[in-house]
């Protein structure tokens, strides 16, 4: 799809995102890149990397791919550094690296638990710590005009709940707390805005294949789920840019949910047709005053 931003909306920025080598994460690379961004992805499989580089370059996009596991600090500290010494500058840092699979509570082990925690918030925060010192307001590479930005990758699963997510719903929870306090507290000292997307099922993802596979029969009906719809790449690349942008200079601590209402679906328990009928029964009962039907009351007959 033609983006609706201008071609050089953050052009002369520097964006690391972690997770940058595939799915959403690589959507928001290509179109940085695309908008005049420099681009460094971060992630742990060389073969992934390499690709993404090479397909970014053949856009024209300046881009490098760095290896590294986003839960070792000594990781985070090589990849931060060496995206500053390539470039000279970090501008916007996307944590976009997370992992996920379908278990049940029972047969999720303490240890699966903790490295998804580890990979999603612990990450999360280890990049944002890490890149502090260029991304502050007067850091390393940067003047006194202003900070830069932070964007962390949610998802909506804990906002209710969710079947079979335990460990990513307490580990995006953290995330969306990670924003909020970080924004507060660097947006104050460092001028620096952070925020978040919380993405629905987004279509052709390594995220969407683990969660909802091909085997798995899942009701899509209208009245099991209405506003249920899968959406595209492009939807968060899009809200990313945004966030990235000069439009959200006023825009803090916000984690902004890209779903199309997905979370607020709930089955209808009752037909439009049935709504309207009931609604002219119970109004004529009040205007004749009479009283309304009791239910779930006993006869005396029956006590």
């Amino acid at each position: 799809m033609e983006s609706p931003f201008k071609a050089d909306i953050v052009k002369g920025k520097v964006a690391l995102i972690t997770g940058g080598g595939s799915g959403i994460g690589f959507e928001i690379t290509k179109e940085f890149g695309r908008h005049g961004a420099s681009v460094a992805i971060m992630g742990r499989r060389k073969s992934v990397l390499d690709s993404a580089v090479s397909s970014l370059r053949s856009l024209g996009i300046q881009a490098i791919g760095l290896e590294g596991d986003v839960r070792k600090k000594e990781d985070a500290a090589r990849v931060v550094d060496s995206t500053f010494e390539h470039f000279g500058r970090i501008d916007i840092l996307v944590n976009a690296a997370a992992g996920n699979f379908l278990v049940t509570a029972e047969d999720l082990s303490p240890n699966g638990f903790k490295t998804v925690m580890d990979i999603d918030s612990v990450g999360t925060f280890t990049m944002c710590h890490t890149a502090l010192k260029y991304i502050k307001k007067g850091g390393l590479g940067r003047g006194m005009s202003g900070g830069g930005t932070i964007m962390n990758i949610s998802a909506t699963l804990h906002y209710t709940a969710a079947w079979y997510q335990i460990h990513v719903s307490a580990a995006k929870a953290a995330v969306d707390a990670i924003t909020r306090s970080l924004a507060l507290e660097w947006g104050t000292d460092y001028d620096i805005r952070v925020n978040g997307i919380a993405p629905g099922p987004i279509g052709d993802t390594p995220g969407l294949s683990k969660l909802a596979p091909d085997e798995m029969k899942i009701n899509h009906s209208e009245d099991a789920r209405p506003l249920y719809k899968a959406g595209e790449k492009w939807d968060i690349a899009m809200a990313a840019l945004y966030l990235a942008s000069d439009a959200a200079k006023y825009i803090n601590g916000m984690t902004l949910v890209v779903d199309g209402g997905n979370w607020l679906s709930r089955p209808r328990h009752i037909s439009k047709e049935a709504v309207k009928e009931l609604s002219r029964v119970v109004e004529k009962r009040s205007r004749s005053g009479a009283p309304a039907p009791a239910r779930g009351v006993p006869s005396r007959s029956k006590m």
